[in-house]
Order: structure tokens, then C-alpha cells, then sequence
């Protein structure tokens, strides 16, 4: 992954605890993971029981705590201007970390925070409290940057290109697993340095929206859902196609036709003034006029970034408003059990006016994907 600069970094740091202290808080507290590595650009050589642990408390400069053996991996990497508190094995790593905390202060920590450290950290200052990011800071990564955006638009563009490739091979005859491996191939190939997902859903499994590829054999008649992704210079893609081998029922194309529709109306709804909820809403709209809303089983979208998978949310309930920079998926979905499924989904910025390579849409969301949405028929 190219690194960011110390300065990105540290006015990263300095947005999260302003963020933390409107909310009410003592300050973050962040752990290894894609969080240590937006606000301190370092990742442990190994994740494990050992406590790491950045605070960013809300009146006072960022700390590190490290484990000793791992001090030097921090000094030499590309962090700047961080104190860095080293503990030795045999030391209690929550007591030093917490001489950093006020004793009754409620601190956002990590999601991925094991619960070894929350709980330690609660025991040794029992008056403390900690909630997940996601739940009490849930922007703190969302809105990206004009560079993150070029880079998740960079991802997006090399899973467009496996897309190309992908359809001109063969399908029938091959099992699943075999065209899973070929995406995986082909990602890694367009820059891709690490897959997360590439699922190959043929036939009647297409009807599972989170079916993993198996032996099961592609065939003549097969709609055939693809959803494949994973990071590219640390950020990530993720994209979703449905294509058919050979001609198509008018019951597929009808199911088709539905689920693309749904799928620009969830894209046309991030408009200023828009939540969330908004977007799942006016994908679930179509497909539920259509009469198959009740085989539209998952949320209309996540947000990507660091990871394929994270805040925000678009699915009922969740009202955040749709900021500028906010990078999401919309993939609505139709799944018929027994028969088939369809879904396709494309990665959208909202409101990207001046982003480096990226056209202008002030008051609309931009697709990251470009590949075809209607069925692509492959031999």
C-alpha cells in the first residue's frame, strides 16, 4: 500500500478527536486493524495478544502503547510526531495504558478491539466505559478523501477490467470453483493485492446471495451471479455482475430488467437532503412494486474503504444523512429459491464535485463502476 503522508495522518487524528469530543467523549482509543492504519499509517508485524493500542484523547496529544519488542517496527515506520509508551511481557500492558485515560472517562475503541483489552482496560479503571466506534462515532472513517476516493476509484476500475475478461471465457461445462479461481487470478493481475471474495453462484445457488463457489457444474440456461472484490493499494473494490449462458427466459429477463431498475433508483436517491435509508428505500421500492419484495433479503448497501465492508449502512433504520466523500455500494437483489438470483451492485461516491480524476456530480452519487448492467450472455 503507498503510504500517506505523517501530515494526512495527524489531521486524521485531530478530526477524530474533535468527532469525540462533540460526542461526549473522553477520546478514541484504536487498535490494530484497518483503524490503526488510517490514523497511524502502522500495522503490527503480527496481530496478536500483545496489547497495541493508539489514544487519541480529546484535550491532549496522541500516545501509543506498544509492546517493547514491537517499538522499533513503530519508530522506523512512517509515523511522525507520536509518543510512543513501551511495556515489557511480564508488565500489566492495561495498567500502562491506563495512566493514560482519565478514570471515569467513556472512550470510543475499535471495533475490532479483542475483548481480552476492553475488559481488561474496564477491570483496571472500573469507573471507565467504552462503546464501539461504529455504534457512537459511526463517520469517523466514512466521508473519504479526494485521494481515498482516487484510490477506491483505481479499485473499482481494475475490478471492471476482470469483469471484461471474465465474461469472454468459457462458463459451461467448468464447476464454479474454477471461474472463482479464475476472478481471484484475475484481480490479483489488476492490482489487487489481496482478494476478499469471489463468489460464483450458478443456477439454483444464485438464490443464495452469500453462496461460496463449489463443485456444482455450470450449465447451458445458467444465470450465473459474480460478486467478486478486495483491496488495491489499500482500498476496496466490490462489484457484483449477473450474467446467463446462452438465451435467457422472459422470466429472467423480467427479473433482470426489475433489479436494474432498482438499482438506479438506489443510485438516483443520494441527492442532498438524503439519508441512508433513503437509498434502501427506493431499491426496495421497485422490486417490492414488481411483486418480489419479499425475495429482496439483504440491505441495499455498505460502505468500503479500508475494508470491503463498513459504515455506513444503507438498510431501514438508519438515518445518518448522506455526506459528500460517503463511498457505498448499491446492490439490490432478487433471490428465488429453487430457480435463481440476481443482484447487481456498482460502488458510488456521494457528491464527488473536485476529486482528482473523477468527473463532477455536486448533487448525485458517481459510479466507481463502469462494467455493463444489462445480462452479459457468455458461452
Amino acid at each position: 500500500m503507498t503510504p500517506f503522508s505523517p501530515a494526512v495522518h495527524a489531521d486524521r487524528r485531530r478530526r477524530a478527536a474533535a468527532q469525540a469530543a462533540a460526542a461526549g467523549l473522553a477520546g478514541v482509543l484504536v487498535t490494530p486493524g484497518p483503524d490503526l492504519r488510517y490514523f497511524l499509517g502502522y500495522t503490527p508485524a503480527a496481530e496478536l495478544e500483545r496489547l497495541t493500542l493508539l489514544v487519541l484523547p480529546v484535550d491532549g496529544d496522541p500516545v501509543a502503547v506498544v509492546p517493547k519488542l514491537e517499538a522499533h517496527d513503530l519508530e522506523v515506520g512512517a509515523v511522525g510526531g507520536i509518543e510512543a509508551v513501551a511495556w515489557v511481557d511480564g508488565e500489566d500492558e492495561h495498567a500502562v495504558a491506563a495512566r493514560l485515560l482519565r478514570p471515569d472517562g467513556r472512550y470510543a475503541i475499535s471495533d475490532t478491539a479483542w475483548a481480552l483489552h476492553v475488559l481488561g482496560l474496564q477491570r483496571t479503571l472500573p469507573a471507565s466505559s467504552y462503546a464501539a466506534v461504529t455504534t457512537v462515532l459511526p463517520m469517523l472513517r466514512a466521508a473519504k478523501s479526494p485521494e481515498e476516493v482516487a484510490r477506491l476509484a483505481a479499485a473499482g476500475g481494475g475490478a471492471d477490467a476482470v469483469f471484461a475478461e471474465i465474461v469472454t471465457r468459457r462458463f459451461a461445462g467448468r464447476a464454479e470453483r474454477e471461474v472463482s479461481d479464475d476472478l481471484d487470478a484475475l484481480l490479483r493481475s489488476h492490482g489487487h493485492e489481496q482478494v476478499d471474495f469471489t463468489l460464483v453462484c450458478a443456477g439454483e445457488n444464485g438464490a443464495d446471495p452469500h453462496h461460496e463457489a463449489g463443485d456444482r457444474v455450470i450449465r447451458e440456461g445458467d444465470m450465473v451471479v459474480m460478486d467478486f472484490g478486495g483491496l488495491a493499494d489499500g482500498y476496496g473494490s466490490d462489484t457484483t455482475r449477473t450474467v446467463h449462458v446462452g438465451a435467457l427466459t422472459d422470466r429472467e429477463q423480467e427479473v433482470h430488467d426489475v433489479v436494474r431498475a432498482a438499482q438506479q433508483a438506489g443510485v438516483d436517491a443520494v441527492r442532498p437532503g438524503a439519508t441512508c435509508q433513503d437509498v434502501d428505500r427506493a431499491s426496495r421500492a421497485v422490486i417490492a412494486d414488481a411483486g418480489f419484495g419479499e425475495f429482496f433479503v439483504h440491505r441495499t448497501g455498505h460502505g468500503i474503504g479500508l475494508t470491503t465492508h463498513e459504515p455506513p449502512y444503507m438498510v431501514e433504520g438508519e438515518e445518518t444523512p448522506v455526506e459528500a466523500g460517503m463511498c457505498f455500494s448499491v446492490e439490490p437483489g432478487i433471490y428465488l429459491p429453487g430457480e435463481f438470483g440476481v443482484r447487481i451492485e456498482d460502488i458510488v461516491v456521494a457528491f464527488p464535485a473536485g476529486v482528482p480524476g473523477v468527473a463532477d456530480a455536486p448533487d448525485a452519487a458517481l459510479r466507481l463502476n463502469t462494467s455493463p448492467h444489462e445480462v452479459v450472455v457468455v458461452e
